[in-house]
C-alpha cells in the first residue's frame, strides 16, 4: 500500500462502523430534529456527490447555511458525527449540508482538475452550490448568509468555492487547507506525499496568489468573502508552510498588508494572527495550533468558527468578544529586545520545513531587513518562501523579498524554508534581525 494511501486512511481511522448507521434513506422529506437526511436529485451534479443535510428543530427565518466539508476517505455522516457543526447548529439555529465526494481519489474533493479552477467548471464546485440553491428553495436556507468550512480537501475546497463563487459564500474557515488553484495537476494531488503544492513548495507572491483568485471572477467587485484559517505546525500531509501561503493569497485579494493587525493567543498553544480593513472588520484571521498534526477541528475548534461567520449573534471586528473566546492575553510572557522570533519546525524522514514569524518589538518602522541565524548541523537549505536565503547551510542570511520589506513596530511576517537533514531536526539559533539579536520563541 502506498504512503499517500496510508496517510489517507489514516484520516478517518477514527469514524466506527457505527457512524454507518447515520445513512439516511434515499428519499428527500423535510428534515426533523436532531436528523440527518439524505437528499438526492437536489440540481445539477456534474461531481457526482452526495448530499445529507441537518435542519435543527427551530431557527431564524430564513436560516443561514454552513456547507461543511469532509477530508480525504471521508463522507459526510462521518463529519457529521465527529464535528460539532450540528451541536452548534442546535444552538443557534443555522442549516449545515453535508456533502460527500465521490469516490475517486480516495473521497477526495476535486482541487486538482482545470475544471476546479474555473467558474461552472464542470465538476465539484458545481455540484456543492447546487446544494447550497437547494437548501434556499427547501428548507427555507438564506441565500445571504451561506458559509462553507472543511478539514483538509474539504478545507482546499473551501478555499476555492470562495474564489470561485464570492457572491454565494459571505466567509469561509479553512482547516488545513491550500491555497486556490494551488495544485497544477492531478499528479501533484499527493497530500501526505510528494507534492509541490501540499508541501508548500511552489513559491508565488501574494500578488500572484491573488491574481489567480482574481483570474476566476474577472468582472468580479465585490466584497470578496472573509476567510478564518487553521494549521498545526506538526502537520506530515499538508505543511504548515501551505498556512501562510493562503494568509498571502487572501490577503492581497482584499487589499490589505501580510503584516497582521493584531496577534493574540486565545488558547494554550494557538496564535492566532488577524488582518482587519480600514473599518476594523477582520477579513482574514490565521490560526496556528502549535505542535498539532493533520488532525483539525479538534474539539472547541468549531466554535471559533461560528464565532468568525457571526453565527452565534456577534458582530465580526477585529476584537470580537464572544462565549466562545476565553480571555486573551496580548503577547507571550518574556517578549523582550527589538525583535522577537518564533520558529516552528515539520520534520519527516530527511528532510523539514521551518515557519519563522519576525516581530518588530522596537519603536521604530523596519524598512528592509535581514535576518541571520545559524542551522543546526546536517542541515541543508533546498528551497524558501517570503525571503531569499544564503549560504544554504551554516550560518544563513534570509533577506526580505519586494513586498514584506517594511514592518511597523508591533508588527510581524512571516518566512519559511524547506531543508534537508541527516537525522538532526534543531531549530535554527542565534537569530539577529539587522544585527540585533532577537528573543526566540
Amino acid at each position: 500500500m502506498s504512503t499517500t494511501r496510508k496517510v489517507l486512511l489514516g484520516l478517518v481511522a477514527s469514524v466506527t462502523l457505527a457512524s454507518m448507521a447515520l445513512l439516511a434513506p434515499t428519499a428527500t422529506p423535510p428534515a426533523s430534529a436532531a436528523s440527518l437526511v439524505q437528499v438526492t436529485n437536489f440540481g445539477d451534479n456534474p461531481g457526482n456527490l452526495q448530499m445529507h443535510i441537518y435542519v435543527p428543530d427551530t431557527g431564524p427565518t430564513p436560516r443561514p447555511i454552513v456547507l461543511a466539508m469532509h477530508p480525504c476517505g471521508g463522507n459526510g455522516p462521518s463529519f457529521y458525527a465527529s464535528t460539532e457543526f450540528a451541536s452548534l447548529a442546535d444552538r443557534y439555529g443555522f442549516i449545515v449540508i453535508y456533502p460527500t465526494a465521490s469516490n475517486r481519489r480516495m473521497n477526495c474533493f476535486d482541487n486538482w482538475s482545470d475544471e476546479s479552477k474555473i467558474r461552472g467548471g464542470r465538476t465539484d464546485p458545481v455540484s456543492l452550490v447546487s446544494m447550497v440553491n437547494y437548501a434556499v428553495q427547501q428548507y427555507g436556507g438564506d441565500p445571504n448568509r451561506v458559509y462553507a468550512t472543511g478539514s483538509s480537501s474539504g478545507a482546499m475546497m473551501t478555499n476555492a468555492l470562495l474564489a470561485l463563487y464570492p457572491d454565494v459564500f459571505k466567509a469561509g474557515a479553512a482547516f488545513m487547507g491550500v491555497p486556490f488553484a494551488c495544485f497544477p495537476n492531478e499528479a501533484d494531488y499527493q497530500p501526505g506525499g510528494n507534492s509541490n503544492c501540499s508541501n508548500a513548495r511552489i513559491n508565488r507572491t501574494p500578488q500572484e496568489w491573488g491574481d489567480l483568485v482574481r483570474q476566476a471572477n474577472p468582472t468580479y467587485r465585490g466584497p470578496w468573502p472573509r476567510i478564518q484559517l487553521w494549521h498545526g505546525t506538526n502537520d506530515f500531509v499538508v505543511a504548515y508552510g501551505c498556512l501562510q501561503q493562503e494568509v498571502d493569497q487572501w490577503t492581497n485579494v482584499h487589499g490589505l498588508s501580510t503584516t497582521p493587525t493584531s496577534t493574540d493567543y486565545p488558547q494554550p498553544n494557538w496564535v492566532r494572527q488577524r488582518y482587519a480593513d480600514s473599518t476594523g472588520t477582520v477579513q482574514v484571521e490565521a490560526i496556528t495550533i502549535t505542535g498539532a498534526g493533520h488532525n483539525l477541528p479538534m474539539g472547541g475548534m468549531a466554535a471559533y468558527a461560528i464565532s468568525f461567520f457571526g453565527l452565534d449573534g456577534t458582530v465580526p471586528t477585529s476584537t470580537p468578544t464572544t462565549p466562545s473566546n476565553p480571555p486573551i492575553t496580548s503577547s507571550p510572557p518574556g517578549s523582550t529586545g527589538a525583535c522577537r522570533v518564533t520558529v516552528n519546525i515539520n520534520a519527516w524522514n530527511n528532510g523539514l520545513t521551518a515557519d519563522i514569524t519576525i516581530v518588530n518589538t522596537s519603536t521604530s518602522t523596519i524598512n528592509g531587513w535581514s535576518l541571520t541565524f545559524t542551522l543546526a548541523s546536517g542541515q541543508t537549505i533546498v528551497s524558501g518562501w517570503n525571503a531569499t536565503y544564503s549560504p544554504p547551510s551554516g550560518q544563513v542570511t534570509a533577506r526580505n523579498v519586494s513586498y514584506n520589506a517594511t514592518i511597523p513596530p508591533n508588527g510581524s511576517t512571516v518566512i519559511g524554508f524547506q531543508a534537508t537533514h541527516t537525522g538532526n531536526t534543531d531549530r535554527p539559533s542565534s537569530f539577529a534581525l539587522n544585527g540585533t539579536p532577537c528573543s526566540v520563541f
